[in-house]
């Protein structure tokens, strides 16, 4: 039987340094904010906490089982013990992982991510490995997500794959070089190498700023930029505004839902963004409105926001609605 839910991307292990011993500047003409920290001494940590099998497209798979997805990972390790662990960390979940492909001699994807009062910065290194579309069948959705800047020619060969099964619906949720990708100087809206991506997908996802990067502008208005993206080529353009809420745009209508709030203060915020775009793209999966995915989405990012690493707080379908159905009364999706 053909997957529901297939998730493309780069799968990577956490290591979560909680500092209490930093500083915070912010940079008043971009506001932009820097973690600044002592240079040329030792600096104290509160402790490590090793999380194994994250980053976007797992955090995607993992997210469409726990709802009641057949799901699967087309992703790449190395042979050892750390691409042992995000394999099993897989299994553990419920993803198939006969996509994944184990390169010898190679090490795995790791991250370290600075923890700082519930935000985090990460330092990010994606080995290098021979990209490959593998066989998947004819699976109903595909989730494609953060690659590594050697992934130009991986791209194309997804989108020759998509244009050959076109009753597959595609979510793109751009990684950090997706998104430098996606823009080109030399034209008025920027894409160019991922131009046949952005024509095929059927939901798109990022946040406000990684917009304006993309479109190469500034404004802030947030049905042109929904429009702007929209003439890509996604159907369904959603961006989110962080805990200020997320927008979803058809075409038509403009909606916005805030943020679900937190039970208590956020311990770490990784996750967030892709517990957001995984649940909404299941819900539309599952038949849900554009309004009932985007009630959906935020749920999830509350509850992921209570743990370290992007999956523990993952819900079940069940546990989702429950949450849902207690929904305090200012929590409302509403048109534009």
């Amino acid at each position: 039987m053909p997957h529901d839910f297939i998730a493309i991307g780069d799968i990577v292990t956490d290591a979560f340094i909680k500092l209490h011993d930093a500083e915070v500047h912010k940079h008043m003409r971009t506001e932009t904010r820097d973690i600044c920290l002592p240079w040329g001494t030792k600096i104290p940590y509160d402790g490590v906490v090793v999380v194994p099998g994250v980053g976007n497209c797992a955090n995607a798979a993992v997210a469409a089982a726990r709802l009641g997805l057949t799901s699967a990972l087309v992703t790449n390790t190395g042979d050892d013990e750390i691409g042992q662990a995000q394999k099993k960390t897989l299994e553990n979940n419920h993803v198939s992982t006969e996509f994944v492909h184990t390169h010898t001699g190679k090490p795995s994807n790791y991250h370290y991510v600075l923890s700082f009062k519930g935000e985090r910065t990460i330092l990010v290194k994606h080995e290098e490995y021979l990209y490959m579309v593998p066989e998947m069948g004819n699976p109903k959705w595909i989730y494609l997500t953060s690659l590594s800047q050697t992934s130009e020619n991986f791209h194309n060969e997804i989108a020759d794959w998509l244009e050959a099964h076109p009753d597959v619906n595609l979510v793109f949720q751009p990684g950090t070089f997706q998104i430098k990708m996606s823009k080109d100087p030399s034209t008025t809206l920027g894409v160019n190498k991922l131009a046949r991506i952005y024509a095929r997908t059927n939901i798109f996802f990022c946040n406000i700023e990684e917009a304006q990067t993309i479109l190469d502008t500034k404004k802030r208005d947030i049905r042109k930029l929904s429009e702007a993206v929209r003439e890509l080529g996604p159907k369904i353009v959603c961006l989110t505004d962080g805990t200020d809420g997320a927008y979803a745009f058809d075409g038509t209508e403009l909606w916005f839902t805030p943020q679900y709030p937190d039970p208590k203060p956020p311990l770490d915020r990784t996750g967030a963004g892709d517990a957001f775009a995984s649940t909404f793209s299941v819900a539309i999966a599952l038949g849900k409105t554009l309004p009932e995915a985007l009630s959906w989405g935020p749920i999830n990012s509350m509850s992921v926001v209570q743990y370290y690493g992007a999956q523990e707080g993952l819900l079940s379908r069940e546990k989702l609605e429950q949450y849902l159905a207690s929904a305090p009364a200012e929590y409302k999706v509403k048109k534009m």
